[in-house]
């Protein structure tokens, strides 16, 4: 192989031999350790930089080793993949620098920065896979590290979370892995594709490859909270802030959503998807799921609850968009991969950062936190008008190319669910911040951490200020070549032809 097919090997080494490494460091070894997360995630970022630069100009990376004749485990970049390799990579990044911030202090550090690690990794393989089996094995390896991470406190509550999460996605595992190998003696070995290449298996083997359609939704709805899949999610709140960052915007919840995209757009293919009528029951599903989700958040005095019945609905929206016949509304799906991740990992922090340095969980305690928390708070407004969709921020670009694109395609219901979801999302976001900034303080905080120059640690603050100018340039600069609408372009003309 020659130094672009090792490329990819690279970008996956970059946080697997941090992680292994770091499982046998003593708990003292804090300097070493963070040494290593930031190497670590660091070197990630630029070999990722790189591949960008060369899949931009229409470079081909490929690595295929045989498992079995006829079976190959495949690593591949398009721009679809960089799309996801890219927000997982940056914002491991910033989880790094909020986790080791959070944790200081804390045990078993060296256990949890080594699953955090490793983690990544599979989420990594995840977006490179270049064929299903590629996918199923990253997929399950994500289950399996991510696991610890829910249960780390190692109190009753977490480890119950952590048990009914493995119940969930090693179902939602075996559905995937039933449709694989169905799949595979259907139609043979099937690697993700333009435009996939199941068409004309789909003439002779429609009902086949639409109950196959099914399963692997279902398997990778469990991930996606899709309802009625999503129990899994709420209850993993439990787990530290740095982990429902990393579960609902960089790894698990978008493993998922990319899954479900891989599999309309480059194994069936979307036209072949559309010949087979799977589409609209996807689409009604994402739909239910927007609104239900919403609507359970509504009702959340548990803020992380709040946050995380509130991913059940904004994953959706990727679905949704990926669902709906149409390449403008498919824009709006695929932008709301990275926006979405983007701003809901800005409100993960905040409320991580509240909790630290307030002990204030519930959103009925947060009555005064702007004055005491201004910068936190501020992040957090952003983060939260994004997510309802107010104009110029990211939030708003992926609602507007879903409405517009769901007027193209005839689809006028879905304006409905953005309107109804927007009003729901805002009549669960806004008290929040009328609270903080406009509210006075009704007593003492939960806990109050002692304040030094700034209203908390410098590396659980400035995380949360970064990706909140994130959602911010996302938005102002959506039609700049370089931003994520911009890439989600190159992949709608160059691969998708959508």
């Amino acid at each position: 192989m020659n130094l672009d097919h090792w490329l990819l090997v690279f970008i996956l080494l970059s946080s697997f031999t941090t992680g292994l490494i770091i499982f046998f460091l003593d708990e003292e070894a804090h300097r070493l350790r963070t040494f290593l997360n930031l190497l670590g995630a660091s070197l990630k970022v630029i070999l990722v930089g790189a591949m960008i630069a060369g899949v931009h100009s229409n470079h081909v990376y490929e690595s295929r080793l045989t498992l079995l004749p006829g079976l190959d485990l495949v690593l591949r970049a398009d721009a679809m993949s960089v799309l996801f390799v890219a927000l997982s990579s940056v914002l491991w990044l910033v989880t790094t620098l909020y986790a080791v911030g959070y944790l200081e202090g804390a045990p078993h550090r060296s256990r949890f920065f080594g699953f955090f690690s490793i983690c990544v990794s599979a989420t990594t393989g995840v977006a490179l896979s270049g064929n299903l089996i590629t996918f199923l094995i990253f997929y399950e390896l994500l289950t399996l590290s991510t696991y610890p991470l829910v249960a780390h406190r190692g109190t009753e509550k977490a480890l119950k979370a952590g048990r009914n999460y493995l119940i969930y996605t090693l179902s939602g595992g075996a559905l995937l892995l039933l449709a694989t190998v169905w799949l595979h003696t259907l139609a043979g070995p099937v690697e993700f594709s333009l435009g996939g290449k199941l068409g004309q298996a789909a003439l002779e083997h429609g009902t086949e490859l639409t109950i196959i359609f099914a399963l692997l939704i279902a398997g990778l709805g469990v991930k996606a909270a899709l309802v009625p899949l999503h129990g899994w999610l709420p209850q993993a709140m439990v787990a530290p802030a740095p982990v429902s960052a990393l579960l609902h915007a960089v790894a698990v919840v978008k493993a998922g959503a990319f899954g479900i995209v891989r599999v309309v757009y480059d194994l069936y293919g979307v036209r072949t998807a559309q010949y087979l009528g799977v589409l609209p029951p996807l689409a009604a599903v994402a739909a239910f799921t927007i609104v239900y989700g919403s609507a359970r958040a509504l009702f959340q005095d548990d803020l992380k609850r709040r946050l995380a019945f509130s991913t059940v609905s904004q994953v959706s929206f990727i679905v949704l968009g990926t669902a709906i016949f149409g390449p403008v509304a498919a824009l709006g799906g695929l932008v709301h991969l990275v926006h979405q991740g983007l701003m809901k990992i800005t409100l993960f922090f905040c409320a991580g950062n509240l909790a630290e340095a307030l002990g204030v969980h519930k959103v009925s305690e947060m009555a005064g936190v702007g004055k005491r928390m201004p910068w936190t708070m501020a992040a957090f407004t952003i983060g939260a008008l994004g997510m309802i969709g107010v104009p110029p921020l990211a939030g708003f670009v992926s609602k507007w190319y879903l409405g517009t694109g769901a007027v193209l395609a005839g689809d006028y219901w879905v304006l409905a669910v953005l309107a109804v979801s927007s009003a729901l999302n805002a009549a669960y976001l806004l008290p929040i911040l009328h609270a903080a900034w406009f509210q006075e303080q009704q007593g003492p905080w939960p806990r109050e951490e002692t304040r030094g120059r700034w209203e908390t640690r410098g590396m659980l603050l400035l995380p949360p200020l970064i990706t909140a100018g994130l959602v911010l340039g996302a938005g102002l600069l959506a039609n700049a070549p370089f931003s994520p609408l911009g890439w989600v372009r190159l992949i709608s003309d160059r691969e998708y032809g959508l």
